[in-house]
C-alpha cells in the first residue's frame, strides 16, 4: 500500500500570533494525481445528471502531467453542455517545481484558462500563473483593490472569453488577526465587499470559502454585488472553524453578509 497508489495527505501547522502557519503537501503517488483523460463519463455528468458548474484549480493541475489534460477534457465537455467553468489559479510553486517549474506551469495554465468563464486568483496568482506582468504584490495595502483591478485589462487581453475574475483581500496582522475583504470583476464592472476584522482559528480554506459562497450566489440568482458579499461572508466564517471545510450554514452566511453580528443565538 502506498507504493503505487494512496490517498494524499496535507499537513498544516496552524501557527499562533507572530508564528505563521506552515503547510506541507504530501501528494506523491496519490490516486487523484493518477487521474487522466478518459477516466470520467462527462456526457453522463453534464448530460444525464445535468451538472451546471465545473470547478477545479491549480493545485490539481500541478499534481502530475495528466491532471492538466483531464481538466481541459472536462472543461471542453462542460462548455459543450452549456455548463459554467471556473478555475482557481492558487499557484503553488512547491508543486509546480516538481513537474517542470514556472514556465511549464504558465504553459499548462494558459491552455486551461482558454476554457474558463470564471477565474479566481489574486494579483500574485495572475502574475505567476498566467505570466502577466503587474504591480509588485508588496507595493500597496493588501486591502487596496486598485492593484487587482488594474490587471484586468491584461487578463482579458490574453483571455477575452473570461467573464469574471474574483479574489479575496487579506491584511495579516498576526496569525490570528486579519483584516478581510473581497472583490470581483464581472463583465467589466467592479464589486468590493466590506472590510471586517477577523479573529482566525484556521486561515486555510478562507479563499475556497469565498469562491464557493460567490459561486453559490451566482447559481442561486443573486446579483454580482450580493454574490460577492455571500462569498466574503462564507470565507470569513470558514476561518473561525478548524480545518478547511465549512461548518457554516446558509442562514449564518446570509445573516453575516447582511450585517449580522457575533451575538449569541438562542
Amino acid at each position: 500500500m502506498g507504493r503505487s497508489v494512496r490517498n494524499g495527505i496535507y499537513f498544516i501547522e496552524r501557527g499562533f500570533g507572530i508564528r505563521g502557519a506552515v503547510a506541507v503537501m504530501d501528494r506523491g503517488h496519490s490516486a487523484v494525481s493518477q487521474l487522466k483523460p478518459g477516466d470520467f463519463d462527462w456526457d453522463h455528468i453534464f448530460g444525464k445528471v445535468g451538472a451546471r458548474w465545473f470547478h477545479t484549480g491549480g493545485i490539481f493541475a500541478a499534481l502530475s502531467e495528466t491532471t492538466g489534460e483531464l481538466i481541459i477534457e472536462a472543461m471542453q465537455a462542460a462548455k459543450a453542455a452549456g455548463a459554467v467553468t471556473s478555475f482557481d489559479l492558487n499557484y503553488r510553486a512547491k508543486l509546480w517545481n516538481i513537474i517542470g517549474g514556472h514556465d511549464h506551469a504558465v504553459a499548462v495554465l494558459d491552455r486551461i484558462v482558454k476554457h474558463v468563464d470564471v477565474l479566481v486568483g489574486n494579483e500574485e496568482d495572475l502574475q505567476l500563473g498566467l505570466g502577466i506582468p503587474g504591480p509588485s504584490v508588496e507595493a500597496k495595502s493588501k486591502l487596496d483593490p486598485g492593484a487587482f483591478f488594474s490587471m484586468m485589462g491584461a487578463v482579458t487581453a490574453k483571455h477575452p472569453h473570461v467573464k469574471v475574475v474574483a479574489t479575496t483581500m487579506r491584511e495579516v496582522h498576526s496569525t490570528n488577526r486579519h483584516s478581510w475583504s473581497a472583490v470581483a470583476w464581472v463583465d467589466g464592472k467592479t464589486y468590493t465587499a466590506p472590510t471586517c476584522e477577523l479573529d482566525v482559528v484556521d486561515r486555510v480554506g478562507g479563499g475556497d470559502g469565498y469562491a464557493s459562497g460567490f459561486f453559490y450566489g451566482l447559481l442561486s440568482g443573486a446579483t454580482p454585488e450580493e454574490a460577492v458579499k455571500l462569498g466574503w461572508a462564507h470565507g470569513a466564517l470558514l476561518t473561525t472553524f478548524p480545518g478547511d471545510t465549512t461548518m457554516a450554514t446558509v442562514e449564518q452566511v446570509r445573516a453575516f453578509a447582511q450585517g449580522g453580528s457575533a451575538r449569541i443565538q438562542r
